[in-house]
């Protein structure tokens, strides 16, 4: 076997996650436990739904080997469901992050760049406006463009995802998305009206207003919605109806010249956690999604560093969740990724070093938790790859979330827990 082959081998191993010791070691064995314990409530009342974009297994186990070690378990990994779901769109193996939420939200495959479309560019309701219909709050939590394409799946329908002041404007209209957090301030304003992240900063001076739909930001606030920028200011509103934008484009850097950072001035489990504050008090229910951008914008650079960072900080906006579903058990709590971005493999101190020969990119060492240890990541791309993403979870219906499905079928599983209707 030549060494491309050796290579593509320990890739396919590292995603399905039994490359080395227990490190997706949730127990299937459990399944049949949490069916038991879901008896008695077989249906939720609330669904909060992380993605990790990019996240793959390898990811996943990046961020364990560095956060708890070998022998340790993530929080998200720390679920007794465990699903494998496979990702290609209706037009290519290789989905892109609107494909892939899309068919998560609608239950239909369509082609990459459509939001909430089907193959003939006809809209499909999604599960977020089917809850709401049902009468349950609804929110969009995270660190990209809260009108990227993974949060925008959910609350819109576009024929491409770049149209996002349009995305914004149906948040508001149409869709009537409850809780909307994270950044892209710059799609809320018309070019020339800076809001509270100023145009052009040092950091990314290609960042400005951009919006195509007027002033946004005041028709959120003529609509109910109280506006904050700020930690301080999100951590203060009350009500109902809240929209927080805390950055011009993504709440990180990314793809950029002076160098990639991951530093949110609001972290992903406060703005969880003031989702689900916000949501949890409509008594009928609600439907959140969460979702961490960094896992993808980071390993689409190859900066496992990064990568590693924001999974961690996702792993900690699902202890959140972990713990309010602990005190109201009505609550679903499902983890899994649009994609696998990077083709990312783990090898040890002793894997030839291959870098430099034109097949893949090592990064590192790294550290493993608790031991003299270290790791490597090795990249085989700068893009997505067709590699199957795992799935997580627990709570009532948690169960159906077992085997292996392609990502249409986490719509249809939700549709039916929830019991909703077109």
């Amino acid at each position: 076997m030549n060494k491309r082959a050796v290579k593509k081998a320990i890739l396919s191993i590292a995603a399905v996650g039994v490359l080395g010791a227990p490190l997706f070691a949730a127990d299937f064995s459990q399944v049949s436990a949490a069916a038991s314990d879901n008896q008695k409530s077989p249906y939720p009342k609330n669904v909060i739904l992380f993605i990790g974009d990019g996240m793959g297994q390898a990811t996943r186990d990046a961020v364990t080997l560095a956060t708890v070690g070998k022998s340790g378990n993530l929080e998200m990994d720390k679920m007794p469901v465990i699903g494998l779901v496979s990702t290609d769109s209706g037009d290519n193996l290789v989905t892109d992050s609107a494909a892939a939420a899309s068919a998560i939200a609608t239950g239909v495959k369509t082609y990459n760049g459509a939001i909430g479309m089907d193959m003939k560019k006809k809209p499909v309701t999604t599960i977020m406006e089917q809850a709401k219909k049902a009468g349950l709050s609804t929110g969009i939590v995270t660190t990209s463009q809260v009108t990227d394409a993974t949060g925008a799946a959910f609350g819109a329908h576009v024929e491409n995802r770049s149209a996002q002041s349009d995305i914004a404007k149906q948040y508001l209209e149409k869709s009537k998305v409850d809780v909307i957090l994270g950044g892209g301030e710059d799609f809320w304003y018309p070019k020339g009206t800076p809001g509270a992240h100023k145009d052009a900063p040092a950091e990314d001076p290609e960042e400005a207003s951009k919006g195509t739909q007027g002033n946004l930001v005041e028709q959120a606030k003529k609509l109910g919605y109280k506006y904050v920028t700020t930690s301080a200011e999100m951590k203060a509103a009350s009500g109902s109806k809240l929209l927080g934008l805390f950055a011009n484009e993504e709440m990180f850097q990314a793809h950029n010249e002076l160098g990639n950072s991951y530093k949110p001035t609001v972290p992903l489990p406060d703005m969880t956690a003031k989702a689900i504050d916000v949501l949890s008090k409509n008594k009928k229910g609600f439907f959140l999604v969460v979702e961490e951008e960094a896992t993808d914008e980071m390993a689409h650079d190859n900066e496992a560093e990064l990568t590693i960072k924001a999974g961690q900080q996702l792993d900690k906006a699902v202890k959140v969740a972990k713990d309010y579903a602990k005190s109201h058990p009505d609550t679903l709590v499902l983890v899994t990724a649009d994609h696998e971005t990077g083709g990312m493999a783990i090898e040890g101190e002793d894997d030839e070093d291959e870098s430099g020969d034109g097949m893949s990119k090592e990064d590192g060492p790294f550290a493993i938790h608790g031991s003299n240890e270290k790791f490597y990541i090795d990249w085989t791309t700068g893009g997505h790859t067709a590699i199957n993403v795992p799935l997580t979870a627990m709570g009532p219906g948690s169960e159906k979330f077992a085997g292996s499905y392609p990502n249409t079928a986490i719509h249809d599983k939700l549709v039916q827990l929830l019991k909703l209707k077109k």
